[in-house]
């Protein structure tokens, strides 16, 4: 089942005026703008979709109140392994398939998703070699300059979990996702199989401090070609008046040890999540093996206003190779719902959060 990415990204919100005004301030191309919808699309194909609340294009109900990524439509590589997926899925759920052959249900854990056959473009990127004091192979040139943030791909897609475990396992049942890596207690990274970034989609335990106690979007994260791009963008989202969110967490830019990705995260309009810039990532295939960490090691590799539990000599390097998923069995649950939070989960605050 090879499952491409993600084709659309589908936001209900209430200002679709400042919505739009967003992400052209963050670099996305607009597509086709109306009364009622928007639509950006970035050079892999992918789309950033707007719609007002009460759209008759959003699922309904609305899997959770206020602005923000209300579905998410998963990219399939050909109309047979789309009726392959929407026969797996109908074992569990129930499935719907509108006129245009687009397979829409609503995942356990109440995540609304579409899959659709999906011609992905091929992207082309423009980096600039990278010298070192014993290394230059950047010899007689200067870097590429650049004047703005240009996202060419959506990396992947983060929400809240009641029962992330689950969540999980029912992708990767019915979808094909691929275990790549497990925060302890915070959540679990899992790739599509049509890609090679680390992780497709991650879903955050809703067990945390930070969390709602029920299924959320959090974030979104938008492939860029390098540092230079990410902090430009930084830079212009600023100058319009757009709040950074890692601000009092994650320290700005910075970048993440799991993935080894530099990033930049900024709130959208009508507290509706997060888009982040993301550069530099670890790519991966099927010969990697899943790994399982402290959540305090994994977060962040430096940043100059991370909180202390994230850094410092305490911060545990216990990185082992979890293949037989092991460390899952502690934070499985037959139903999704709240548990007391205990140990060293407890300590996180909300400053915290855009650090996981």
């Amino acid at each position: 089942m090879t499952i491409l990415g993600v084709e659309s990204a589908v936001f209900g919100v209430a200002d679709l005026a400042e919505h739009v005004r967003f992400w052209k301030d963050f670099g996305l191309s607009l597509h086709h703008e109306g009364a009622d919808e928007a639509v950006f699309q970035v050079a892999s194909g992918s789309r950033v979709v707007l719609y007002r609340h009460g759209d008759p294009r959003l699922p309904a109900p609305d899997p959770f109140p206020g602005d923000g990524l209300k579905e998410t439509v998963w990219g399939v590589l050909n109309a047979q392994e789309l009726d392959r997926i929407a026969a797996s899925l109908a074992t569990e759920v129930e499935v719907r398939r509108d006129a245009d052959g687009t397979v829409r249900c609503v995942c356990p854990d109440g995540q609304p998703i579409a899959l659709r056959v999906w011609a992905k473009r091929q992207v082309v990127s423009h980096a600039s070699p990278v010298n070192t004091p014993g290394s230059y192979p950047r010899f007689n040139q200067h870097r590429i300059w650049r004047t703005r943030a240009i996202p060419k791909t959506i990396n992947h897609v983060v929400f809240f979990s009641a029962d992330y475990v689950g969540s999980f396992e029912f992708y990767e049942r019915h979808l094909g996702f691929r275990y790549i890596d497990h925060s302890k207690g915070t959540g679990i990274f899992a790739r599509a199989p049509g890609t090679f970034e680390h992780h497709s989609i991650f879903w955050v335990n809703c067990d945390l401090p930070i969390a709602p106690d029920h299924f959320k979007f959090m974030h979104i994260a938008f492939g860029c070609d390098d540092i230079d791009e990410v902090m430009l963008g930084a830079n212009i989202l600023a100058d319009k008046g757009w709040k950074n969110a890692s601000m009092n967490s994650s320290g700005g830019i910075s970048r993440h040890r799991i993935s080894s990705a530099i990033y930049y995260y900024c709130d959208m309009p009508g507290k509706a999540g997060e888009a982040e810039y993301h550069a530099d990532t670890d790519y991966l295939d099927d010969n990697w093996i899943p790994r399982a960490w402290d959540f305090r090691f994994g977060s962040l590799l430096w940043a100059h206003n991370a909180p202390p539990i994230f850094r410092g000599d305490n911060v545990p390097w216990d990185m082992t190779f979890d293949a037989d998923r092991a460390s899952f069995e502690p934070y499985r649950k037959t139903k999704p719902g709240k548990r007391p939070v205990t140990g060293k989960l407890a300590e996180i605050t909300e400053d915290d959060e855009h650090a996981l």
